[in-house]
């Protein structure tokens, strides 16, 4: 082909290419950032998925949940129960807001001496439910749904953060396939707060861990929105913060003002909503009241955990909220976790995962709530991955594979089918 009609040959060289070079790919490529991230992300999905199924096979198996309340576990369908119980919750404020209002009491004298009211569930995974709504045009639940699957990948990821940075990249991956299959686990992609406080931790966790002190306390503000056990998380940041002030680690190259701004932000989400709910309700401890005597959640020391132990183990159920399935599971949950404690220290994790894990395990333990909820209480400790993490690691992939096929099916019964349907979530 001519030159001279102004058409340029299809051997012609363009300018800045070199003869014979390979031309650049369009193809989209991921930032190098995200990268190592894949791994754990897709184990992750792929589990959950696994689990999902096995869940919605149980439940059209038995059919139980039809005949429920679709505030209490039922619905229509059976993605509906991904909803109920807490969920329920939830969606009211998303879709209702709070109406605070001083405390009633409930005639009768029974358990529960005052009514329960929305201000008990804290505003920050509802308020990001609505918005959602109202930006995408999606209904309440497809937001909430959404809003959790989204929050676990995040949360996934920052547990893939911690657990590779003392561990190592494979033990990263195997830790955040893990918390895909953890009893409880089958709150993460349901109408739950669960997903989105892990994700906050986890990436608190990491940015404390990182020396990265505003984002920390940042972060754990936005924990304080979102959960009253975020108060583990949050004297966690403050026991590192000042830890690192006394010892004046970062006086020399960053100075002190960044632990002193975490300590001073992280409580601050905590203490404005349950000041808004005491003030809006005429009385300064209305959210504790109404958490004791409409709930019948309080910290007593452990004087239930010992009850519902005391009893399991000889067979009985003269306890508060007994469900046979769930407390047996929580039982060998509570049997394990000086086990898996005494591993994590020997990894000699930072003080910050120290202290949030060892903080939120005795809240757990010493508090008296729905037993059989005890997997999905201890879901956000997910620093007890690290040891058992470590271990698989040195397995073998093909050993790997038959490992999370056998617990992502298995999870469908214990991290979903049992906490939703054989107990109350």
């Amino acid at each position: 082909m001519s030159t001279a009609s102004g058409d340029i040959e299809a051997d012609a060289v363009l300018p800045g290419e070199q003869s014979g070079a390979p031309r650049p790919s369009r193809r989209l490529t991921l930032p190098p950032g995200a990268r190592p991230y894949v791994a754990p992300l897709v184990l992750y999905c792929v589990t959950k998925l696994v689990g999902l199924t096995i869940f919605a096979w149980l439940l059209e198996h038995a059919g139980d949940y039809r005949g429920k309340d679709p505030r209490f576990g039922g619905g229509a369908h059976w993605w509906d129960v991904l909803s109920t119980w807490d969920g329920w919750w939830y969606l009211q404020v998303a879709g209702h807001g709070y109406a605070p209002k001083p405390l009633e009491p409930l005639p009768g004298g029974g358990l529960f001496t005052v009514k329960q009211n929305s201000v008990a569930f804290f505003p920050l995974y509802p308020g990001l439910i609505r918005t959602v709504s109202e930006t995408t045009g999606l209904g309440l639940y497809g937001s909430g749904i959404l809003v959790s699957v989204l929050a676990s990948l995040v949360a996934a990821a920052g547990v893939y953060a911690v657990v590779s940075a003392l561990a190592g990249a494979r033990a990263g991956t195997i830790a955040a396939g893990l918390w895909a299959v953890v009893p409880g686990a089958g709150v993460e992609w349901a109408v739950y707060s669960e997903s989105l406080f892990v994700a906050i931790a986890a990436w608190t966790c990491y940015s404390v861990m990182r020396g990265r002190w505003v984002a920390a306390g940042l972060l754990a503000f936005l924990a304080g929105l979102n959960r009253p056990t975020s108060a583990a998380l949050i004297g966690a940041v403050g026991l590192a913060a000042l830890v690192t002030v006394l010892r004046r680690d970062g006086r020399r190259e960053h100075g002190v003002a960044g632990p002193v701004f975490a300590m001073i932000a992280a409580p601050l989400g905590l203490l404005t909503y349950v000041a808004w709910v005491g003030w809006s309700m005429g009385d300064l401890t209305a959210y504790f009241t109404l958490q004791r005597e409409g709930w019948a959640h309080y910290f007593d020391w452990g004087a239930y955990t010992a009850d519902v132990l005391g009893n399991v183990a000889v067979g009985h159920n003269d306890y508060l909220f007994a469900f046979s399935v769930p407390d047996l599971l929580g039982v060998q949950l509570v049997i394990a976790l000086p086990f898996l404690i005494a591993l994590m220290l020997r990894r000699k994790p930072p003080l910050v995962l120290v202290a949030y894990t060892l903080a939120g395990v005795l809240t757990v333990l010493g508090t008296q709530q729905m037993f059989g909820n005890t997997s999905r209480y201890l879901l956000p400790s997910f620093p007890l991955l690290l040891a058992p993490a470590a271990a698989l690691s040195r397995l073998k992939w093909p050993s790997l594979a038959v490992f999370f096929t056998t617990t992502a099916v298995a999870s469908g019964w214990y991290a979903h089918y049992v906490i939703f349907e054989l107990g109350i979530p």
